[in-house]
């Protein structure tokens, strides 16, 4: 009787569903230990997600235990893992837009402004600079120069606003004014950062000068409409009084209609439907006093399923052992190099001139050069888009990884260094 009942076992657990339902499981098992250690030893728990996916990817679990990962992420199941991935980053984006106040921004502006400019367009020029000596031997065959050199220079030039607010709150630097400055810099680079990433995906996107033309003004059109059309329409309706614990259903809904019609129409703009995630949250009407309530519920899905799916879909399209010989481990080096001295140093010098002491300086440049979940988003665009190869994007990976673990420590060498010097 078992032997018989063996086939329909083999059969039940290979089933799409069953492989799925397991899928999720060990996800969500392997992201909260590794997010678990990592707060152990003082980092945010998001490097232990991103930590979980690189482990359960090709490069360790898949290369100790190949039976196990082809049966726990067999290649076909990966399409679904990708979507429901990209559903995750919509709404962590959505997010992101929404915890965005655009009104603190304004109001401290004129010196997070040299700040964020300056931490945007050093690493961005230095990443051009760069892709002059990765070109011809890493970008993919049909990939123009102009496309490779912009996103190269965007791959290095972003922040990662939410690990930054995290590591701040986490430190207690929040209510000071080098948390505040490095708070308001990296969301205005945000903004910018993500605007400047959708006229890249644009041209790169488009196959002619005049197509390149086209999509750019669809683009604006789309922007114009979100904040011409679309932002006082929900501004109108926030008139309403809501209570903060009985939120209507209809409400929930047409948020959602907004978020999920908004990334359609910058998919379709030719841009990218994470832009118009983002772009959804941030005309979001500040009026609303349910807003909390919002972003705990999105929360509560996105960043303990989705997005660690997201962490792990990228760890699966990780191949470290691509790096296999010292050359290409220097050239990794160079690129990581290159982004620390770009985003850390621009962040810093720029800090130095608006003002601040050097102890300020350099941890506004330790947190600027913060760049986790953001970079590897942007990372997977590029890798969509076949601008990046995946030996570029491995070392680019391990790039944000060094840029993101390095923040709280050097924090900490900051605080003793000149805590000593003061004393």
């Amino acid at each position: 009787m078992f032997p018989l009942a063996a086939p329909q076992v083999h059969e039940a657990l290979s089933h799409p569903l069953a492989v799925f339902l397991l899928q999720l499981i060990t996800i969500i098992v392997a992201a909260q230990l590794c997010g678990w250690a990592m707060r152990r030893i003082g980092q945010p728990a998001v490097m232990g997600e991103i930590l979980a996916g690189i482990l359960l990817g090709p490069s360790f679990v898949g290369a100790l235990f190949p039976a196990f990962n082809a049966f726990v992420f067999p290649p076909a199941s990966l399409h679904h893992l990708q979507m429901l991935s990209q559903v995750g980053l919509v709404l962590f984006m959505f997010v992101i837009g929404m915890e965005l106040d655009l009104s603190i921004i304004r109001k401290k502006a004129r010196s997070a402004m040299l700040i964020s400019n300056i931490s945007i367009v050093v690493p961005y020029a230095l990443g051009v600079l760069l892709s002059f000596v990765l070109y011809e031997r890493y970008c993919p065959p049909g990939i123009p120069f102009h496309a490779f050199a912009l996103f190269i220079g965007i791959a290095l030039s972003i922040t990662a606003f939410p690990v930054l607010a995290r590591i701040i709150r986490e430190r207690g630097l929040a209510q000071t004014r080098m948390g505040s400055i490095a708070i308001i810099s990296a969301a205005w680079g945000d903004i910018a950062g993500w605007c400047i990433l959708a006229v890249v995906i644009a041209i790169v996107k488009a196959s002619s000068v005049s197509s390149s033309v086209v999509t750019l003004g669809l683009a604006a059109a789309y922007v114009l409409v979100m904040l011409l059309v679309v932002r006082p329409f929900l501004k109108k309706l926030s008139t309403e009084k809501t209570n903060d614990r009985q939120v209507k259903r209809s409400t929930i809904a047409l948020i959602f209609v907004v978020l999920l019609a908004s990334a359609y129409g910058a998919e379709v703009a030719g841009i990218h439907a994470l832009f118009g995630a983002f772009m959804a949250g941030v005309i979001m009407p500040l009026e609303w006093n349910f807003r909390h309530l919002i972003i705990s519920k999105i929360e509560d899905v996105a960043l303990v399923m989705l997005l660690p799916i997201f962490f792990i879909f990228t760890g699966l399209r990780t191949q470290i052992g691509l790096l296999s010989n010292p050359s290409l481990w220097a050239v990794c080096l160079l690129i990581t190099l290159v982004a620390i001295a770009g985003k850390l140093g621009g962040s810093a010098l720029a800090a130095r001139i608006a003002g601040e002491s050097a102890h300020d300086s350099l941890a506004i440049g330790a947190l600027m050069n913060t760049r986790g979940l953001m970079e590897l988003i942007i990372l997977n665009i590029g890798l969509d888009l076949g601008i990046l190869s995946q030996e570029i994007f491995a070392m680019m990976v391990i790039m944000a990884l060094v840029t993101t673990f390095m923040t709280s420590p050097l924090l900490s060498l900051l605080e003793r260094v000149y805590g000593k010097a003061k004393e």
